[in-house]
């Protein structure tokens, strides 16, 4: 199942653009709800363009299980508007829960407003109204809401509008704003794979959880895994965070990121369809092996250019085109590491490149390369057996934890409860 994040133009009447919907699709099977929800704030968080948050007003649909557990306060208020469906609308502690966004300076949307008294015990909260343009034929319901929009100073958006003819017919009647693809295209890009480790996921959710977290153990559950460190600091060093500095650091980006805001995150991934297959799970392990062998070679080289947790990561990282399911040029790209673990992983150059491809031939077997890459390195062949027999044996042991565990039994059998209901 392919993933995509589409972010839909809003215009006024003179073409201008007010703002984007940020929308989640798929291309096959259902996808709605709290899944696609919490998929569409995990992939706008990870979106890289500095005009994210520069071209007007961002509206996302939060579900009331997101909205309960505070996920919009991930978000800066003014920076996005809390877009709410019928779902929540027909919930008894919906006004209580709008009325504390809007204290707290959120603006908030109404989709598929309907002139009925359940809508109109909510309108002093919302601050945008959206009305679908099949809905004008009932030109005495379009024309009270607008009247009620306008008496109570809201701005009316009507949405649908796919068709020149849809269009004319909307001008008919004094919306404020407009959105369709005939307005404007949709901008669709690729989402990234979900293929994490689960029941590592299942050990980051208990830490997250605990009265007083350890951040130190959450950043060993974290670095174990290839696709969350690369979750991680994407997100960390995205539009969204603005820094002066980017970070390739796990515990740095904990930091920046704050205990709330990563009980969010992680809260957004209990969501989300994790697409691990047996085979990505061996990837993962592979990742994992690698980075620990990479990081135990780096004290028996002289002169390296890069720190021992970069030697980490290009190991670690080496594996994300598969994991990511894009080209890899693409996927270092996007994540601040060292240029020259970048330039290693990417086209094998200098002498990161010569441990990476020292690495791959140690897994190989490939003797002869073995001994070039280790002689221009300097070290010594014969320490080579013993440092990856060890990192084997500990990966080893630790995926053993994983498939033997107590606690994997325990929560897959509560996944629908535990998952989605303890994080704070």
């Amino acid at each position: 199942m392919r993933k995509f994040v589409v972010r839909q133009p809003i215009k006024d009447l003179d073409g201008a653009t007010i703002g984007y919907e940020i929308l989640f699709n798929v291309d096959s099977g259902p996808y709605s709800g709290d899944y696609a929800a919490a998929d569409t704030i995990s992939s706008f968080l990870l979106q890289n363009s500095d005009k994210v948050f520069s071209d007007g007003m961002t509206f996302i649909t939060f579900t009331p299980n997101l909205l309960f557990k505070n996920t919009p306060r991930m978000f800066k208020q003014g920076e996005v508007v809390i877009q709410i469906e019928d779902s929540f609308i027909i919930h008894p502690l919906a006004q209580k829960m709008l009325e504390k966004y809007k204290a707290d300076g959120y603006k908030i949307c109404m989709t598929d407003f309907q002139f009925t008294p359940r809508y109109f015990a909510l309108l002093e909260f919302i601050d945008f109204i959206k009305i679908d343009v099949k809905l004008i034929s009932n030109i005495t319901s379009i024309d009270n809401i607008l009247k009620l929009s306008k008496a109570f100073h809201k701005k009316c958006i009507v949405t649908g509008i796919d068709s020149k003819e849809l269009y004319d017919k909307a001008k008919t009647v004094p919306f404020d704003y407009f959105e369709g693809s005939y307005i404007a295209e949709a901008m669709t890009t690729k989402a990234g794979k979900t293929a994490y480790l689960q029941s590592n996921f299942f050990q980051l959710v208990v830490a997250v959880t605990k009265d007083m977290p350890d951040m130190d153990e959450i950043e060993a559950i974290i670095s174990r895994d290839a696709s969350l460190t690369y979750a991680l600091l994407k997100m960390v060093n995205s539009a969204y965070f603005a820094l002066r500095h980017r970070t390739s650091s796990i515990k740095q980006a904990l930091v920046i990121l704050g205990l709330s805001q990563l009980k969010q995150w992680v809260y957004l991934l209990s969501f989300e369809q994790n697409e691990t297959s047996r085979g990505s799970e061996e990837v993962l392990k592979k990742s994992f092996l690698r980075a620990n062998f990479c990081s135990e070679l780096y004290p028996h080289i002289d002169g390296m250019p890069i720190t021992q947790a970069d030697a980490y990561l290009l190991g670690m990282f080496s594996t994300l085109d598969v994991l990511v399911d894009a080209p890899i040029e693409e996927v270092m790209a996007e994540i601040p590491v060292a240029d020259e673990v970048r330039t290693a992983i990417v086209s094998q150059e200098g002498i990161c490149g010569k441990l990476y491809q020292l690495m791959l031939s140690y897994e190989k077997a490939d003797w002869k390369s073995i001994v070039v890459y280790a002689n221009e390195l300097g070290m010594e062949t014969d320490i080579l057996a013993q440092i990856y027999f060890d990192c084997v044996e500990m990966v080893n042991e630790i995926w053993e934890n994983f498939a033997n565990s107590d606690l994997q039994t325990r929560m897959e059998e509560e996944v629908p409860h535990h998952k989605n209901s303890h994080i704070q």
